[in-house]
């Protein structure tokens, strides 16, 4: 445990201090001459190898539609990094990355302090930015990726998947995204986990023109022909204008916020301090 959260300390510390800095807002919007492309791979070949990947988040809070008490209220965060491998050197300019996320619901208001769930995501993938007529106008990323609880018995959970997600750069205030996997679920007692998790995603992030404020959403849709979905609105303030440090207030609502109890409903508010890129997130 002690080495869990020595990593887990280390992490949050890198990502804190602005371990990623963003494509400007002038290539976004376009610029004239020929060279635009190769300016814009030049500028993402020089940032960080080591960068933010999805939000990194410290959120507490309970349920909605109820009397909040020590087993409906929790503490929710989740860090997430990306690695570059390469620069655009492989064929058809694309970038190799790792990918890895950790998510962690924390009964903090109950006898002990336990964590309840304990959720792993690393991946490995190609990502291609998308630069048409002097514009960056988006991401594609092809990766294989793994989702666990890191546990056994009956409450182990776990599946795969090979996932495409696309990145839509509408202006530099406002991105569109969108996610599609191959599941291959391997866990025994998440056979279901389709029903509940889904097949894909999809959903914006939108940001003020003064960049203090972000709002975002994401929608993932549940298997089936109904309009069956999961919901995350994330809306935050940032902090100061010069760091990537956000006031959050997070809802959520459907199945699967993590994966142990993956086929529970929740519906759930909760604030706190959101860590994110200048640009975009990754979803």
């Amino acid at each position: 445990m002690n080495h869990c959260w020595h990593y887990i300390l280390m992490s949050c510390i890198a990502l804190c201090f602005g371990v990623n800095f963003p494509v400007s807002a002038q290539i976004v919007t376009g610029k004239s001459g020929g060279e635009i492309a190769d300016s814009i791979r030049e500028e993402l070949d020089d940032r960080p190898y080591f960068s933010l990947y999805k939000d990194t988040y410290f959120v507490g809070g309970t349920v909605l539609g109820g009397k909040p008490d020590g087993y409906n209220s929790d503490v929710k965060f989740q860090i997430s990094f990306q690695q570059r491998l390469t620069k655009s050197v492989l064929p058809f300019h694309t970038y190799l990355y790792l990918f890895y996320s950790q998510k962690a619901i924390w009964h903090v208001f109950r006898n002990s302090l336990p964590f309840y769930d304990l959720n792993f995501n690393p991946g490995i993938g190609l990502s291609k930015y998308i630069i048409m007529k002097n514009r960056l106008l988006g991401k594609v990323t092809l990766m294989a990726e793994h989702e666990s609880n890191g546990r056994d018995g009956t409450a182990s959970r776990s599946w795969n998947k090979v996932s495409i997600a696309g990145e839509a750069y509408i202006s530099p205030y406002l991105m569109a995204h969108a996610k599609y996997w191959i599941p291959i679920v391997d866990g025994k007692y998440n056979r279901d986990i389709l029903k509940y998790m889904g097949l894909y995603q999809a959903g914006f992030q939108a940001k003020s023109l003064d960049d203090k404020w972000v709002l975002d959403m994401t929608l993932v849709k549940r298997s089936g022909w109904n309009l069956n979905f999961n919901t995350i609105v994330q809306l935050g303030y940032r902090i100061n204008h010069n760091s990537n440090q956000f006031i959050m207030l997070q809802y959520y609502n459907g199945y699967g916020e993590h994966m142990l109890d993956y086929n529970q409903y929740h519906s759930r508010i909760r604030f706190g301090l959101l860590i994110r890129p200048h640009f975009f997130s990754d979803f």
